[in-house]
């Protein structure tokens, strides 16, 4: 069997370890990135997961590999009321970090949709192009980021130095969420310890997708000064899923066996967002501590711990 249809087989086994799942997935990743199609509608065809978790992580995955082959399964996502919420958002998120003026009436449509998460992400995602498409995205002067992933927001210019303006920004409810997101990259891009208190007060926002995107930053910093408010906001259960689960997966890519300790007591959570995070932020911290050169490596279901 091919590379393409084996990584497949395994990422749309409903009956297989859902790390496994996902190591396939950041494999076919790789391979869309590099511009194969098949492997595109590879991760397309998993869509019919009972997984949300693994859907949300599909449309990631699509939108990273900013291939425009991928808008019509994204589309279909965000189009689609009975898709869960977090896959829905995920997707309008994908639409435009694929980018393109064509997308903008269709993440205009849905800017009233019912689900805040759903109309919030379609809010940023109208900027996002827009501002890709403007005089200030090609004269801005910004850091050269040490993250290769394409961000729902650019940082805010290299100029902008000062904490506590930043937190000031990242906290003001009278900006646009836009421009409060680039205060939030911005201070990951800092990266100091004060960046991370700094980032961590986000966590009293009014918006789960806030919430959710400063524990997604703290997972792409995979620093143990952010760990302490990720445990609080992963024993919340009064907490959106959307966050909980994000909170879940930062930990997990720290890296360390203390926070294993704390990860294992959610794989058999109440609500089934977190706990499928919680088994893959086991996984993923296993490779941290493994020094292996990529995770998106498959390996056999023996090889994850539940």
């Amino acid at each position: 069997m091919e590379p393409v249809s084996k990584l497949q087989a395994v990422l749309c086994n409903e009956s297989e370890n859902l790390a496994v799942r996902f190591r396939a997935l950041f494999s076919l990743k790789h391979l869309g990135v590099n511009g194969d199609t098949k492997a595109i509608d590879a991760i397309a065809a998993a869509f019919s997961s009972e997984s949300a978790l693994l859907k949300h992580e599909l449309a990631y995955c699509l939108g990273q590999t900013k291939n425009t082959y991928a808008v019509r399964p994204l589309t279909e996502r965000l189009e689609d009321p009975n898709e869960a919420a977090i896959c829905r958002h995920e997707s309008a998120e994908a639409l435009a970090a694929i980018g393109g003026a064509d997308c903008l009436p269709l993440l205009r449509k849905y800017l009233n949709d019912e689900e805040e998460a759903v109309r919030q992400t379609c809010e940023l995602a109208i900027a996002k192009i827009e501002y890709d498409l403007s005089k200030e995205a090609k004269t801005e002067d910004l850091q050269k980021s040490a993250f290769a992933s394409i961000d729902p927001a650019p940082p805010l210019p290299s100029s902008m130095k000062s904490i506590p303006e930043l937190q000031d920004i990242l906290n003001d409810q009278s900006r646009t969420l836009f421009y409060r997101y680039r205060a939030m990259f911005r201070l990951r891009d800092i990266g100091t310890p004060e960046a991370i208190d700094a980032l961590a007060t986000g966590f009293g926002d009014p918006s789960a997708l806030f919430r959710h995107e400063v524990a997604f930053v703290f997972g792409q910093m995979s620093d143990a000064h952010s760990k302490d408010s990720l445990i609080k906001v992963l024993a919340d259960t009064n907490e959106d899923g959307m966050v909980r689960h994000e909170a879940a997966e930062a930990l997990g890519s720290i890296g360390l066996p203390e926070i294993d300790e704390e990860l294992k007591k959610y794989v058999t959570d109440s609500e089934r967002l977190v706990r499928d995070s919680a088994v893959v932020a086991l996984d993923m911290s296993a490779f941290e501590k493994s020094g292996d050169f990529e995770y998106a490596l498959v390996p056999t279901a023996g090889e994850v711990e539940a």
